[in-house]
């Protein structure tokens, strides 16, 4: 009997699985190499389901011999282990983003006088299309809200982009480039009470309630399907946080981050330019410790938001609050700078990953930006967030257009700074 491999996800199994698969098993005894969540990762895809569910329906089908795990977007391994007679594949991989993967596998089987056979796509039923339509349907507040903690256990990064209205939901949500011989997208969303403030025309102090801050994730929410981190500020009063918690966790959002100041809200950037008060440990301990009572969801993570090196009171203070906070039942650690050498930053990773290798840190390269995301994951940062720039671009392009409009007395001008009409039409799902 030949062996024949198949590489599937198998996360939503429909016609086009069955097709391949059927094919598949007229050229012999038929093993599926079932992508795991690091392996989707690194192809830029999500699955809805997880491996051991994945799993349990491709074994029900008839077409399925074996299963054994493909760990990585390569096929290197498995093939080199199982030296299958054929691999079968769609023919979508022939060109774009996968064809590297074909050209590997093209390679290795030659090697030893294996076969590639390639199906015709189907793509008026591909997993694309499919998952499109389920986003139109929404997704589930509880799928959306642990894929967080997914992601920081298979992903060297987490990438999250700064959302502050449904159109830059959309922009997180769907952008993706090639950087480096790989399809690279953002993870997640963050939203800011900053950009939130801003766009609404209000000043960042806090003057947005959790409400109205709650329709915009809710209007967000409703067009995509990556998981948000949500910037509460302070947290306010500790009664107060423990109902922004359960609201955030009934509306799917998967962290929350508080910072240990007290007082009216002053931006951080702003350092000690003006008054800005540090909440004592015990204090902020108790309102970490309040949060996580008040949560019901365990995939929910409440991140602690450390102003040491922002306010100037050393690296000392820095660490032993990170402990601190932890100890009082943080799930993750925000450590911060205002400066744009990132000398602080690489010393608190240090120290930090000295002693504890596993509480995910969170970072803010707004000023010290000229560190890549490889180079953080290199310092053990886990997350990394650029949390204002989708507003902070879109202003400077709107005054432009805004003022050659004016300039000229008419449009025509503007227009080669503007999208045209038909492709922010075809941008928003469901318009055709």
């Amino acid at each position: 009997m030949k062996k024949v491999y198949v590489a599937l996800i198998a996360d939503l199994i429909h016609a086009g699985h069955v097709r391949l698969l059927k094919e598949a098993t007229g050229l012999g005894e038929v093993t599926v190499g079932l992508l795991t969540s690091k392996a989707i990762e690194e192809m830029n895809d999500r699955a809805f389901l997880n491996y051991e569910k994945r799993y349990e329906a491709l074994d029900s089908l008839k077409y399925v011999n074996h299963i054994v795990p493909q760990d990585s977007a390569s096929y290197k391994d498995n093939i080199l282990k199982l030296k299958p007679d054929y691999v079968v594949h769609g023919d979508d991989w022939q060109y774009g983003a996968y064809q590297y993967l074909r050209d590997e596998v093209v390679t290795l089987i030659h090697g030893y006088g294996g076969s590639l056979k390639e199906i015709p796509y189907s793509s008026d039923i591909s997993d694309f299309n499919v998952k499109n339509e389920l986003i139109q349907l929404g997704v589930a507040s509880v799928s959306r809200q642990s894929r967080l903690r997914e992601l920081i256990k298979i992903k060297p990064v987490v990438k999250i982009l700064e959302a502050h209205n449904a159109l830059s939901g959309l922009i997180a949500e769907s952008t993706s480039e090639e950087r480096n011989g790989n399809l690279v997208s953002f993870d997640g969303m963050w939203s800011s009470s900053l950009t939130d403030s801003t766009a609404r025309g209000k000043p960042d102090i806090e003057a947005v309630d959790v409400t109205s801050r709650l329709n915009m994730v809710n209007d967000i929410f409703e067009v995509t399907t990556k998981p948000m981190i949500y910037d509460a500020d302070t947290g306010g009063k500790i009664e107060h946080f423990e109902f922004t918690v359960r609201s955030l966790e009934r509306t799917g959002v998967s962290a929350v981050v508080i910072e240990d100041k007290t007082g009216l809200k002053k931006n951080s950037l702003f350092g000690n330019d003006v008054v800005q008060t540090q909440d004592t440990i015990a204090g902020f301990c108790e309102k970490i410790i309040a949060g996580k009572k008040a949560q019901t969801c365990k995939d929910f993570m409440i991140i602690a938001r450390i102003e040491s090196l922002i306010l100037e009171v050393g690296m000392d203070d820095a660490l032993a609050r990170a402990t601190a906070y932890i100890q009082a039942g943080a799930d993750g650690i925000m450590i911060h700078s205002r400066h744009k050498d990132p000398a602080e930053i690489i010393e608190f990773m240090q120290k930090f990953r000295a002693s504890d290798r596993h509480t995910p840190i969170v970072v803010v390269p707004t000023s010290f930006n000229s560190v890549t995301v490889e180079e953080f994951a290199e310092m053990g940062v886990n997350i990394v967030i650029t949390a204002n720039h989708m507003l902070r671009s879109a202003y400077p392009a709107m005054l432009k257009v805004a003022k050659s409009i004016l300039s000229h007395g008419r449009s025509l001008e503007a227009e080669p700074d503007c999208m045209s009409i038909k492709e922010i039409l075809e941008f928003i799902p469901g318009t055709k």
